[in-house]
């Protein structure tokens, strides 16, 4: 099996990072052999010697988040570590959500304001969180007090969206499908549930849109707006310790 192969990385990786941890002071003196044992690693998981082997040995196993958590939690993985332990067993870590709910510093809130160009950042749910004035000038419909901020209740429910922004039945449809690549990776996530119910009930183009299951990722491009005319082109940038946030920047044509 090449040694990129997933399943070998992972297998690598495992051991290295067993072979790393520091074996109580009475087994030091017991053995050669660096870090600790597969018999230990596996008492202290709660799983069978067989299955950390076979898991060293890169085979065919088909480990649970749960199981994968326990593991990062015994080998004392830090984010980046635990991370790349989950990316090679092709897993969602069950403690990624609580990390991306946590608040975002107020330098990351303060981007937008140091940009002359449109730029806002929003959160899991699409709902922004910081804007600078060129933008608030722009989506003067969304970007006021009078509004929840969330950019899909203004795309849907707003009579202003359809006035503001160009092509908006595209628009729309496609924002509907990127909103899905998000959704899909919270499903259990009873906040967006809501919104997604919500929209069903009261918007019949997010309903028509939401039942087609289309998914997209968000990838930017030109964006054309109304009264006046005025087009950019849109880049959406991710935040390393909050994917889920994201950084929006609309730069004239």
């Amino acid at each position: 099996m090449p040694e990129q192969h997933p399943r070998k990385a992972l297998g690598a990786f495992l051991r290295a990072h067993r072979e790393r941890l520091t074996p109580s002071a009475t087994a030091l003196r017991r053995r050669r052999t660096p870090g600790w044992r597969r018999e230990e690693l596996a008492e202290a998981c709660g799983v069978s010697v067989t299955w950390i082997t076979w898991l060293e040995q890169g085979r065919e196993v088909s480990p649970s988040s749960r199981a994968l958590a326990r593991l990062a939690d015994v080998l004392q993985l830090i984010p980046a570590e635990r991370a790349f332990l989950f990316e090679l067993a092709g897993k969602r870590d069950p403690a990624a959500r609580a990390a991306t709910l946590q608040a975002l510093p107020p330098p990351i809130l303060a981007l937008p304001q140091t940009m002359s160009i449109p730029a806002y950042v929003l959160d899991r749910s699409w709902t922004a969180l910081a804007w600078n004035t060129p933008a608030a000038k722009l989506f003067s419909g969304w970007l006021s007090g009078k509004n929840d901020r969330n950019l899909l209740r203004f795309v849907f429910l707003s009579p202003s969206a359809p006035r503001l922004i160009e092509h908006w039945e595209d628009r729309a449809r496609r924002i509907a499908a990127e909103f899905r690549a998000d959704f899909s990776r919270h499903l259990r996530d009873p906040s967006l549930q809501s919104l997604v119910d919500q929209l069903v009930a009261d918007s019949p183009a997010f309903r028509h849109a939401w039942q087609a299951q289309a998914v997209l990722d968000r990838e930017g491009g030109e964006r054309s707006f109304r009264n006046p005319r005025r087009r950019y082109f849109q880049a959406t940038l991710y935040f390393a310790s909050h994917p889920d946030m994201k950084l929006v920047t609309l730069t004239p044509r």
